[in-house]
C-alpha cells in the first residue's frame, strides 16, 4: 500500500472498532491485528490511539453530519423524517462509540472529539434551519433547534440502553412530531414564523407525522371536560391591546 492508502485502511479498521466498542475498550494492538499491520507501524503513522480515536472520530462526524443533508422539496416532516432514518442508522451501526462519546464518560474525550461532536451539532442545526427558509432566524427559533437536537441525542442514547427498543420507526416519528410541536408553540411566540407556518403545514397530508400528530391532539378533545376546560382557559386570557389611534 501507498503511505496514503496504508493511513487510509488504519483509520477505517480503527474507525470499525470504535464503532463496536467504547474507546477505552480498543487499544493499539487491537488495531494493528484488524489491520493485519504491526504495531510500530500503527505508531509510524500516528503518535497514539488518541490521535487515531480523534481521526476516525473525525471522519464519522462528517459522515454523520452529511445524514443531515435533505432536498427541500416535499412536507416538511416527511423530509426531517428521511433525516431521522439516517440519523438512528448512523446510531446503530455506532452504538458503543457514539454513546460513550455523547455520555461524555470516555477516557478518550478530549478537546479535538468534543470539537466534532459539536460540528456535528451545528451541521444539524443549520440543516434544519435551511429547510425553515426564514431570512432572519429568531435566536427562540434557533434555541428551539438546539434543543431538539439535544432531544434527539438523549432519545438516542435511550434507544441504545434499551437495544433498540422500542422500533425505531417509532423512535423516528415520535422526534419529527416532537419537532413539529416545538415549532408551532415557538411560532406562537415569533410573529415571522407564524406568519410562515400555514406554508410548511400546506404540503402535509394526513398520513405524515405531522398528519398523524394533528389528529392525535384532536381525538384529545374527545377526553371528558377537556375541551371545556381549553376554551376556559383560552377565554380567560387578555386579548392584544388596541392600537393607538
Amino acid at each position: 500500500m501507498s503511505v496514503d492508502e496504508r493511513r487510509e485502511q488504519l483509520i477505517a479498521v480503527a474507525l470499525e472498532l470504535f464503532s463496536a466498542r467504547p474507546p477505552e475498550e480498543v487499544s493499539i494492538d487491537d488495531i494493528a491485528a484488524a489491520a493485519g499491520a504491526s504495531r510500530p507501524l500503527v505508531y509510524h503513522y500516528f503518535p497514539g490511539k488518541q490521535a487515531i480515536y480523534e481521526e476516525s472520530l473525525r471522519r464519522a462526524g462528517q459522515e454523520l453530519a452529511g445524514r443531515f443533508e435533505e432536498p427541500a422539496a416535499g412536507p416538511l416532516s416527511e423530509r426531517l423524517a428521511r433525516v431521522m432514518d439516517r440519523y438512528l442508522d448512523f446510531v446503530a451501526s455506532h452504538g458503543p462509540g457514539f454513546a460513550a462519546l455523547l455520555r461524555g464518560g470516555s477516557v478518550a474525550a478530549s478537546p479535538g472529539t468534543n470539537a466534532v461532536i459539536d460540528e456535528v451539532r451545528q451541521a444539524a442545526h443549520d440543516q434544519i434551519l435551511s429547510h425553515l427558509a426564514l431570512p432572519d432566524p429568531s435566536a427562540a427559533l434557533r434555541l428551539t433547534v438546539r434543543c431538539w437536537i439535544a432531544n434527539a441525542e438523549i432519545s438516542s442514547l435511550a434507544w441504545l440502553a434499551d437495544r433498540q427498543r422500542p422500533p425505531r420507526e417509532e423512535v423516528r416519528l415520535r422526534l419529527v412530531q416532537d419537532f413539529v410541536a416545538a415549532l408551532v408553540v415557538t411560532a406562537a411566540r415569533e410573529p415571522a414564523l407564524a406568519a410562515a407556518l400555514p406554508g410548511y403545514l400546506a404540503d402535509e397530508r394526513p398520513d405524515t407525522p405531522t398528519g398523524t400528530l394533528v389528529h392525535s391532539l384532536a381525538g384529545l378533545l374527545a377526553v371528558p371536560g377537556l375541551a371545556g376546560t381549553l376554551g376556559g382557559l383560552a377565554a380567560g386570557l387578555p386579548g392584544p391591546a388596541p392600537s393607538a389611534g
